[in-house]
């Protein structure tokens, strides 16, 4: 589990085909700042893409994504030189700063528009199909693995779309300063919110609540 606060951000150094298996890539990345405590195995969310540390070596950080992820997430789009977020998984006494983030992307959004005002940036995001209805207003939503909250939510050119406020903080700490119109983006909508649509839709049809197995 996450919490979507960006601790540090990394520079991709190398992006090779793994010797695992046919069609996965492997990453290796430099952080800003040593993460530490960390051993092979553990997870870090990779622009809230979370994946296993496969090799520590002279300060950097190895990762290894399949086919599936690649294609879920902005991660096959990534290419060297590029500069990514990262958080640590949440350990136990933490702070939980954010709101809990699986680091399990549910889609790939397109940055439509950008609106600079005096102290904060208004981002406008069309929403991919996985998550049509899965957001409203003031919810939690992560972006590229950062927590916000959700201005508003409408549909607009056959697409749902939502905003997101944010501050110069934000902008400086994390990658989303950087974005342009048309960039994609991770997206992971509120898991508390989608686990209660889902038992909502259950009962709503008649199965009642999900059983353990099932």
């Amino acid at each position: 589990m996450f919490t979507g606060i960006v601790t540090h951000r990394g520079t991709l150094e190398a992006l090779d085909a793994a010797p695992a298996g046919e069609g996965i890539l492997r990453l290796r990345l430099r952080p800003d700042a040593p993460l530490e405590g960390l051993a092979i195995g553990d997870s870090v969310a990779l622009d809230g893409c979370c994946l296993t540390i496969v090799a520590l070596e002279a300060g950097t950080l190895s990762f290894e994504a399949i086919p599936e992820t690649l294609r879920k997430t902005t991660l096959g789009d990534r290419a060297l030189g590029e500069v990514v977020n990262l958080e640590a998984a949440l350990r136990t006494g933490d702070a939980l700063g954010g709101h809990w983030v699986q680091g399990h992307v549910d889609g790939v959004g397109v940055l439509r528009a950008l609106e600079h005002g005096e102290d904060q940036v208004r981002m406008t995001i069309g929403v991919p199909e996985a998550l049509r209805g899965d957001l409203l207003p003031k919810g939690s939503i992560t972006v590229d693995g950062v927590s916000l909250t959700v201005g508003e939510v409408w549909a607009e050119a056959g697409e749902e779309r939502f905003s997101v406020y944010l501050i110069p903080h934000t902008l400086g700490v994390t990658g989303l300063g950087t974005k342009a119109a048309g960039d994609r983006v991770n997206l992971e909508a509120d898991v508390l919110g989608r686990w209660v649509k889902h038992h909502l839709a259950r009962f709503a049809s008649g199965e009642g609540p999900a059983q353990p197995g099932a």
